[in-house]
């Protein structure tokens, strides 16, 4: 096949396993990242027949990345980082620390190298800020101030992670694992086997994720808000914003595979906890929203009751 009937089939087969995701993730009231995921899936190696590029789908979704940080980038504003700075950077670099030992620390369980624990906690420590703008946009609450914390908080693990996307090459001897442009970097083994994914969750996910994602990060990111006086619907819109993870922790699990630090198993762990998260994440606001509403209600009535007094 040529390059560019490879290119033009690739291309056509992403974008309808694409609609197919959305459609259905639509149907579920699911954000649109677990359909493209589950479309990604659909035309893995391991499910179908019917097999997409997967070297150019790799470089497409370079571009795609591209994209995607100059849309985030379209949300970034130095001035409104610089108000919330007091809260969201100490706030970021704490819950990025703690996320990441629990991590490495699970994995050091697992048998795995210190540096594929590295990897694999810090891939869990940084939040989806496409997935967070999304369910702002949605509720209208992006120009709040949970909304502003929030953005912020995750702006700064997105630039943190930059960084360690740049020097992760350049220490990947030191951790175990293979330099760049030594040896042959290994496939994508097995990071779209849903039978991988299905038995990995089975055993460690549902004991895990729910435990770190929606407890450990979620938890110090309340506790930090409340330290800081914030309110109760604002410090839980602010832990619902990083109990979950995305874009990052695959491309930071890309490299690690690259560079043999991160086992195959390790990408499949990440997928399926990015699935669950992000899965649950809607479910998280709704409730944030409710608890917030039932506690203006009670408020507004003892206004009520003060004024007739």
């Amino acid at each position: 096949m040529s390059h560019e009937t490879s290119l033009i089939a690739t291309l056509a087969l992403s974008l309808i396993a694409a609609l197919i995701g959305a459609l259905a993730a639509t149907r579920l009231r699911l954000p649109l990242l677990v359909g493209y995921l589950l479309g990604g899936v659909l035309i893995g190696p391991f499910t179908s027949r019917l097999v997409a590029d997967a070297h150019l789908a790799q470089e497409l979704a370079e571009v795609g990345v591209i994209q995607l940080m100059f849309g985030v980038g379209l949300h970034f504003s130095i001035r409104d980082l610089l108000m919330v700075r007091t809260l969201a950077i100490p706030g970021a670099l704490l819950q990025m620390a703690l996320a990441t030992c629990l991590g490495a620390a699970l994995a050091f369980c697992w048998g795995w190298s210190p540096g594929g624990g590295l990897v694999f906690g810090l891939a869990l420590s940084v939040a989806s800020t496409v997935v967070l703008l999304r369910a702002l946009q949605a509720q209208g609450t992006l120009s709040s101030e949970a909304g502003r914390i929030a953005v912020g908080w995750l702006i700064v693990e997105d630039l943190i992670m930059v960084v360690i996307l740049v020097l992760l090459p350049a220490f990947a001897g030191a951790l175990g694992g293979q330099a760049p442009g030594h040896g042959h970097a290994p496939q994508s083994a097995h990071a779209g086997s849903v039978l991988a994914i299905v038995g990995v969750t089975l055993a460690k996910v549902a004991a895990f994720f729910a435990v770190m994602l929606l407890a450990g990060k979620a938890i110090t990111a309340l506790a930090r808000a409340l330290v800081f006086r914030r309110t109760w619907p604002t410090a839980l819109t602010i832990a619902a914003s990083v109990a979950q993870i995305g874009e990052f922790s695959f491309i930071l699990a890309g490299l690690g595979l690259s560079l043999r630090l991160l086992p195959p198993e390790g990408l499949n762990l990440i997928v399926a906890g990015a699935l669950f998260s992000i899965a649950i994440n809607p479910l998280i606001f709704r409730f944030v929203r409710t608890l917030e509403r039932r506690t203006r209600v009670p408020a507004a009535e003892g206004h009520v009751a003060s004024a007739q007094m």
